[in-house]
């Protein structure tokens, strides 16, 4: 018993993310492949969407790992690499975005809701019957009420008498 579940947490402790850069794509300088690496690791891909453009496999994100070495061969700075691709494919592109007016609005959304819906909740529960206003028993008739007497007096019935 004790072999398998060593070997399960042995397995379980090396993995490591699959990285999914092809040796043709690399870079023969270390440096820039690294710089790429680095870049590659901050990109979305826009297939995917919870992937890096390092870990993922679909073409798009070929295209987008071939465009970031491209351009770090070019002498683009990574923040003109990452500017570039932004104006291309928009600030959704970067894993971590920048602080900006849509991105403040996309995280404040669901607490406001939940404020709103808070509010509206606690006002919903708090009101209470105005004084003066009438139950459903005062839109009976006195024979009605006498019935209704009656039926809550019965033995069996969860009246008094039960």
């Amino acid at each position: 018993m004790r072999r398998p579940l060593g070997l399960l947490l042995a397995l379980a402790l090396s993995a490591t993310p699959a990285l999914a850069v092809r040796p043709g794509e690399q870079l023969p300088d270390a440096a820039q492949e690294n710089r790429a690496r680095k870049l590659s690791a901050e990109l979305r891909c826009l297939v995917c969407q919870n992937q890096s453009i390092d870990d993922s496999d679909a073409p798009l994100a070929v295209d987008l790992r071939r465009i970031v070495r491209e351009r770090i061969r070019a002498g683009d700075s990574d923040t003109a690499i990452r500017d570039f691709l932004v104006a291309r494919y928009g600030a959704f592109v970067l894993l971590k975005p920048p602080v900006s007016g849509q991105t403040i609005l996309l995280w404040s959304l669901p607490g406001l809701a939940l404020v709103v819906g808070g509010l509206a909740a606690w006002r919903l529960f708090r009101r209470r019957p105005e004084e003066g206003t009438a139950s459903p028993e005062d839109s009976l008739s006195p024979e009605e009420r006498a019935e209704l007497q009656a039926l809550l007096e019965r033995p069996g019935r969860g009246g008094p008498a039960s």
